[in-house]
Order: C-alpha cells, then structure tokens, then sequence
C-alpha cells in the first residue's frame, strides 16, 4: 500500500483554477462505457501554471484543451497539466467497467441498472475534475444508452431534450440550472416502476415528484411518496424554504454504501430507506423512511443551494440538516419518542467514539480518508450542537439566524463559522465562547452539587465540567453547555424550570424564595451532549420518573434506576455477595406499567430496558461477563415481579392496531420471555395472526432472545415465506446474528453461504456481521477472541470488495480500551492481522492505525 498522509483544516487554500461549466456526455455501453466531460475552465490564481486534476481507477483516452490534444502527466491519482491560458475548454474523455466497480462509489452497477455515488470523492471515478466541493458549475448532461434495456435516463435538474437513436439506442439531455459541487451529480439508468404525484408551492408553482423502484414495488413506494410531500410542506411552513426545481426524482437501489444521498433533484436512496408495506415493514422501518426521505430534501437548502467549502466543513450541512429531520419527525409524530432515540445514539454511539482512537471535534482537524468522516460525531453530536444553538436562541432567533444565512450564502461553498456568525448577527447574541464546540473533541462530564437552605428558602446548584483528554487533542477548554433544570416539590408540582447558561469551569447557580426542598431533574430533555455526574438516590429517580414535566425526564430516570441497580449488582457480584433488586425499583417500573396518563410509545421506550452496549458505554471499564450477569439478573427480577401486569397488558394490547399499542404490546412480550409464563404458545400465537410486519419480527425476536423451542421452527417458516424479498431477508440475517448462544458462529458461516447473501451488496452484509459486531457484545467479545476473529475474516475480504463498507463495520474492533487486558490483547492480535495486509485500503489503514497506535 503507498503511504497514507493525513490532511489538515489548517492548511486549506482557494482552488487556483474553478470550472464554471461542464458538458458532460455518457454513453452507456457496459465494460466500455464512454464519458466525455468538457469543461469551461477559469484561472484564479495569475501565477498558476500547472492544472491538476483527481482521478481515480480511470482508463484516460484523450486530453484536449482548445480542441488540440495537449500532453499530461498521470500518476498518484493526479492528471496534471501545463497550461497558457485564463480560461479554456478541457476536454478529458475516460473508459469506464461500472459492473467491475464494487466500491460502489462513481458509477457502478446496481441489480441491472447504472448508478452514481459521488460524496465525497466519487466523481474522481467517473472523470478527471477539480473534485472539491468550493469548486461550483452548471451541469450540462447527455446520457445515451439502450432503450430496451434502459428506458429511463437520469441526472439532476430539468430534462431539456430527448430522441431516438439507430441501432435502439435514445438518449435524454438534463441541465442544472443551478451551480453545484461535483459530489452532487447523479447519474441513473434503468428500467424501472414509477409512481408520479405532484407538489404545489406556496408560490403557486407545481413540481413533478417521481419514485422510481425496482420492477414490482411499486406498492411499496405509496408511503415513500406521501413522505416526500409532507417534508416539502413542513419546510415552507416551519422553515420558509420552498423547492427550486420543475421536479423532484428518487431511484431506490439496492446496492448503496449509505442510506441515500441527496444529489440536486435527483436523490439515490437505499430501497431499505424507500420500500414499505405493512406485510413487509416494520413501524420502525416506516418511521426511517420518513425521516430520511426529509432528511436528504433538506438537503436541497441546507447542503445543496449552500454547500461545504471542504470536507472538513461536513457537519455545517449533516448537523444541521439531521437537526432539521429530527425536528420534522418530532413534529410528525411523538415528540419524546424521537428525542429518546437521539439521545440514545449520542450515548450509546457517539460517546464511545469520543473515548475511541477515531475521536474528533464536529469540524476535524485532519483526515486522511474523508469517508471516516461520515461519522455520528459530524452527523449526530453536530445535531445536538445546532439544537443547543436553537436552545440559546429560542425558535424565533433560531429562524432569523437562519433566513440570513440563507440570504447572505445561497449559491456558495461556506464553513461553519459562517453559519455561526449568521446567528450570532441575526440574535445578537455573543456566541465566541460556543464556537469551542466545532472545535474541541470529547464528551464533557458535568460534576452536579447541591444544597437547600430552609431558613432563607434558597437552593443553590453547583455545576463543573471538565472534558478529558482525547487521542489527537489532549488540553480542553470550558464550553457554553445550556443546562436545562427543573425543581419540584414533594407533591410533584413544578417549582421552577429553567436554562442555566454554563459558561465556566465551575459555576454556582443560586434560587431565591424556593419554600421547600426540591428534588431536582437535570440536563432536562438531554440539552446538551455531556455525561452528568450527580448522586440520585432510589426515591429521588422514583420521583422524576412519576412528575418530570417532561416525558424525556422521566425515561431518563427510569434509564438511571435500571442502569443503578445493574451497577449495585456488578459490584456485588466483585464482592462474591448475592444479587438484590431493591423492591421499589420493581414498584417504579410496575407503576409505569399501570399508568393511564402515560403515551403508550413512551412506555414501550421505558420497558426496554437498556442493553448491553448501552451499559457498557457509561463506565471507563468494564468487567463484560459480571455486567452480563448482572443485566440478566435485574431484567429477569423486574419481569417475575410484574409478570401479572405484563400479561394483562400484553392481552389489553393484542388487538390494537396503532403504533404505540404495538410498540408496547411487543416491550412486554419481550420482558415475558423471562418469566414462568408459557411463553412458546404465546409467542407462537402471535406469529401465526400477525398481519403486519411488525408483529411477526416480534415473536421472532421474542423467540430469539428467550432462545425458545419454537425458534428454528418459526425462522423456517419465515424464510420459506420471505426468501425472494431481500429487505426483509436482511431482518432474518441479523435475527441470527443476534443469537446469543455460542452457535452464532456455525450460523453466520451458513448464512454466508445462503443464496439471498452476497459480499457486493452492503445491505446484506450490515445485516450479519454489522448486527453480529455491534448488537450481540457477548458473542463478539467471547474470552476466547473468537468474535473478533470472524470479524476479522469479513474485513478482510471486505476490503477488497468494499473497503468504505469495511471501514464502518471495524467500528466495533476499534473500541476496545474500556475491556479487560486480555481481550485488548486479542483484539490487537486481529488488528495486527489487517495492518499486515498488502493491499490494506485507505478507509482502513487510517482506523487500523490510530487504534494500533
């Protein structure tokens, strides 16, 4: 492998040449598919003599500036060439193999039909370009191919002409009317299902929507569709911000390294993210689509019209733009539910990468390959930074922050401190100290104190952060975290709630004319992304879970008593004392069971106890095996001793069809699996009646996690039935690979070999050893090292295959220094494995380094 150099934010400079426009010419023709880019070219910088051009995998047929082949050198993934001139026509013309590309980045083939994925550095494999994102053109597109074969042509923008060609060939033209980074060309051609509908603005203007899905999907493309139509109406009204473009396209692939990708007016999605029907997804899978459809719309203002200056830049246009999809769900559906899931990533995902040797600020400092860097620190820490800012702002600031922004930037690559100043200059508010959140990595950890003093009624909060060192940045600074806190009294009613601005390394909060000891919720609604250190006794989170004003509160208590109670035991058990379950933890959780004025969603989220990986991620260290036990006990407790009420509300809930009935029907299907109950029968009952996906994945996880005597039964049953569907394969595949038992790994080696499996497509592999990695950390970090070895084996094949997609499942194989020695060690023995390899990628040599390192 040639050797792999980091880049850095601090030493970025202005392309010395741009492209103002670009006449691109595809002609489809398989292993010999023809493109020929021509490009306005314009020098910037007077003193550059030399134009040098990305490219990557490409076979070059010709150089012409002017018209007049002109001579180049090419090597190191650079075409560099001399030129004379302030602004001429280049015109490059490359060969391209798209069904021998399985990276799946440029152009490639997907089950029959040629696509693009072009972020962040994929155009280099269709052409040679400037291939940065501060380097902005009009895009001119000619697609020609077999008609038959390929009736539909597609690119971004508007369709400005069509016709037939001899030998049964057509062709289509696109023009973007408005200028874009090259990471934002699509390209599609296929023979597809359509469906059509259509969108009025609030201007009046009618824009054609169009889903285009594999042949024979097209019924599941109904909820795809009606998804796309509320974003567009949720971001003129919440947002101001209305579509540019004649019409709106989305192609469902099912090859894609990602969940979808928002190109200007042509989105590539992973059908994961487009197919749905109640027989074939789950209410999991329908919210998904939901928000990514939003998701990659919102994009078209927030990424699109306004674009990255560089990649470091990359949470200026993810941040914000998942901020804007999460609003969207919460907006659409529960509120609480959809921060609790947020909440749940920044925890149990993201500050585990804060501890791991990929840790980096929401703007990195260096890179050595940009796909690292589509990381849940940019996309999901870099959220909670937008809403911090909404919360320091409230909405109104937030929306003017955002209408300057839009003014003073559309139609420009721009950083994040541009972003920032628009607040700032909209709000009036003085954000210097803020700022530090783009650029200092880590969790900060928030120390709580606090005292009441009844003689003068005054109740006082002490607060310290600090933020330890993390692996490429060891001095931390004091941030501005907004601290949201509520008081209540003993009767429950609130008596103050309130934002604490807290700017210093230590802070004192004092509250006045408070006429009894409060019990205090802190960080309410998880207000910023800090681990909070605070002493709660039993009655105290006991308290918060019955009278929080806010349903978040009162999950996070129920998350801290479960969470308590599992520690207690692990040090028991260190002690060689029994375990115990202090009994009114079980009344806590028996009484959300019986609560009326509860949201049946927000007790299905409190009733699934928090799991393993999710544990794991609240210590600095962590004997595995005692934690397991431990779980196990408190979960098999809380279960037997609330085995009635859960029954009864299982059967309460049987015949309910709304998503919150089903949501908790199936949390306590899954707690039954632990009690003396004949669970077989139950679980088997409501796989024969389901009619809906929902509910059978259910009974099978059911089955799963109880490792029950109808499972194989059941799993039989379910392939024969779903064998020819790929999506829902991909449940079946990780249902196994989730089987906690020692014969996971016979079962992984048989599923790699079933005929629905392939290495090429992500999707399927995400679905075994992605579920594997990640979801069954017992299995993975067996004593003997076995799991990591398996792990191991897959990249390896991965990594020639698709290293992008081998670089995001090693994510599990990185983070190790929370485990014992010898697990390290065996894990180090397997990363030394991949360090070894000869034709070790790019994505992985710079994971596998700095863990190794």
């Amino acid at each position: 492998m040639s050797q792999v150099t980091a880049k850095f934010l601090k030493d970025y400079q202005s392309p010395k040449f741009t492209i103002e426009n670009i006449n691109l010419d595809v002609n489809l023709l398989g292993a010999q598919t023809r493109v020929v880019a021509t490009s306005q070219v314009q020098r910037l910088d007077s003193a550059a003599k030399v134009l040098v051009l990305d490219g990557e995998s490409l076979q070059l047929s010709s150089v012409k500036i002017n018209g007049q082949a002109v001579e180049y050198i090419e090597a190191d993934g650079k075409l560099s060439i001399t030129v004379d001139f302030d602004q001429f026509e280049l015109e490059i013309v490359t060969i391209l193999d798209p069904a021998a590309n399985t990276s799946l980045e440029g152009l490639y083939m997907s089950d029959g039909a040629y696509c693009t994925q072009c972020e962040a550095e994929g155009f280099r494999r269709i052409t040679y370009y400037l291939d940065r994102p501060d380097v902005l053109a009009k895009f001119t597109v000619r697609i020609e191919a077999d008609k038959a074969q390929f009736p539909y042509l597609l690119s971004n923008g508007n369709p400005i002409d069509a016709g037939e060609l001899d030998g049964g060939r057509h062709f289509v033209c696109w023009q973007d009317p408005f200028p874009k980074p090259c990471y934002l060309f699509a390209l599609v051609a296929g023979d597809f299902d359509l469906l059509e509908d259509k969108f009025t603005t609030r201007s009046g203007r009618d824009v054609k929507l169009q889903v285009f899905v594999d042949k024979g999907n097209l019924s599941k493309s109904q909820h795809a569709m009606a998804s796309l139509k509320k974003a567009m109406e949720w971001d003129e009204s919440r947002f101001g911000l209305e579509y540019d473009l004649d019409i709106y396209m989305i192609v469902a692939v099912d090859f894609f390294n990602m969940g979808a990708m928002e190109n200007k007016g042509l989105n590539v999605f992973n059908t994961k993210y487009v197919l749905a029907d109640k027989a074939t997804a789950t209410d999991v899978d329908y919210h998904g689509i939901e928000a990514v459809i939003g998701h990659e719309y919102f994009h078209n203002w927030t990424g699109n019209r306004i674009t990255c200056r560089d990649w470091f830049q990359l949470s200026l246009k993810e941040g914000l733009t998942v901020f804007r999809d999460q609003e969207f769900s919460s907006d659409m559906g529960s509120r609480a539910v959809n921060r609790i899931n947020a909440i749940k990533v920044i925890k149990n995902q993201q500050f585990a990468e804060d501890t791991g040797p990929m840790a980096h600020p929401i703007r990195p400092e260096s890179v050595m390959e940009m796909n690292n860097f589509y990381t849940v620190t940019v996309y999901n820490k870099g959220a909670e930074v937008i809403r911090m800012l909404h919360t320091l702002l409230g909405e109104e600031g937030f929306q003017a922050g955002m209408r300057l922004y839009v003014e003073r930037h559309d139609g420009h690559a721009v950083t994040c401190d541009d972003f920032v100043a628009a607040m700032e200059d909209a709000s009036g508010v003085d954000l210097a100290l803020f700022r530090r959140w783009y650029s200092q990595s880590g969790t900060p950890i928030v120390n709580v104190m606090d005292s009441y003093d009844a003689n003068k009624k005054r109740y006082t909060l002490t607060l310290k952060q600090h933020t330890p060192a993390t692996a490429e940045q060891a001095v931390k600074q004091a941030l501005h975290i907004p601290f949201s806190i509520e008081l209540l009294a003993a009767d429950g009613h609130s008596l103050l709630n309130k934002v604490l601005d807290f700017v210093e390394n230590e802070q004192e909060f004092v509250f006045d004319n408070i006429d009894q000891k409060p019990l205090v919720s802190l960080l309410q609604d998880f207000s910023a992304p800090v681990k909070l250190v605070y002493n709660f006794s039993i009655e105290h989170l006991v308290h918060l879970m019955q009278f929080a004003t806010s349903e978040v509160a009162r999950w996070e208590a129920s998350v801290n008593l479960f969470s308590q109670t599992v520690w207690q035991n692990v040090a028991k058990l260190a002690a060689e004392q029994a375990m115990v379950v202090d009994p009114r933890v079980v009344d806590a959780f028996r009484a959300v069971m019986l609560a009326t004025d509860l949201d049946a969603e927000l007790v299905a989220e409190i009733l699934t106890l928090p799991s393993l990986s999710a544990l794991v991620e609240q210590v600095d260290s962590v004997d595995l095996d005692a934690l397991t036990a431990a779980r196990r006990y408190v979960v098999d407790t809380i279960a037997n001793e609330c085995e009635d009420e859960l029954l009864a509300k299982y059967r309460q809930l049987a015949q309910e069809q709304t998503i919150g009935a089903r949501a908790l029907k199936n949390s306590c299907l899954i707690l039954l699996t632990s009690t003396a109950v004949d669970i077989d029968t139950l679980v088997q009952q409501q796989y024969q009646q389901a009619d809906n996906m929902t509910d059978s994945l259910a009974a099978l996880q059911a089955a799963n996690v109880g490792a029950l005597a109808c499972r194989q039964a059941l799993l039989t049953d379910f392939e024969a039935q779903w064998k020819d569907t790929p999506l829902v394969m991909d449940k079946w595949f990780a249902l196994q690979a989730c089987f906690n038992n020692e014969q996971v790994f016979d079962a992984i080696e048989n599923l790699k070999q079933h005929s629905a499996f392939s290495f090429e497509n992500p999707n399927r592999v995400r679905s075994i050893i992605g579920s594997f990695a990640m979801a069954n950390l017992a299995q993975f970090h067996r004593v003997d090292g076995r799991g990591y070895q398996l792990l191991t084996d897959w990249l390896i094949v991965l990594n020639k295959v698709n290293p992008q997609v081998a670089a995001r499942m090693i994510t599990p194989l990185i983070q190790f220094g929370k485990f014992d020695q010898s697990r390290q060690q065996l894990i180090k023995v397997q990363l030394q494995r991949l360090m070894d390899l000869p034709d070790l990628s790019k994505d992985l040599y710079e994971k596998v380094f700095k863990a190794l390192a």
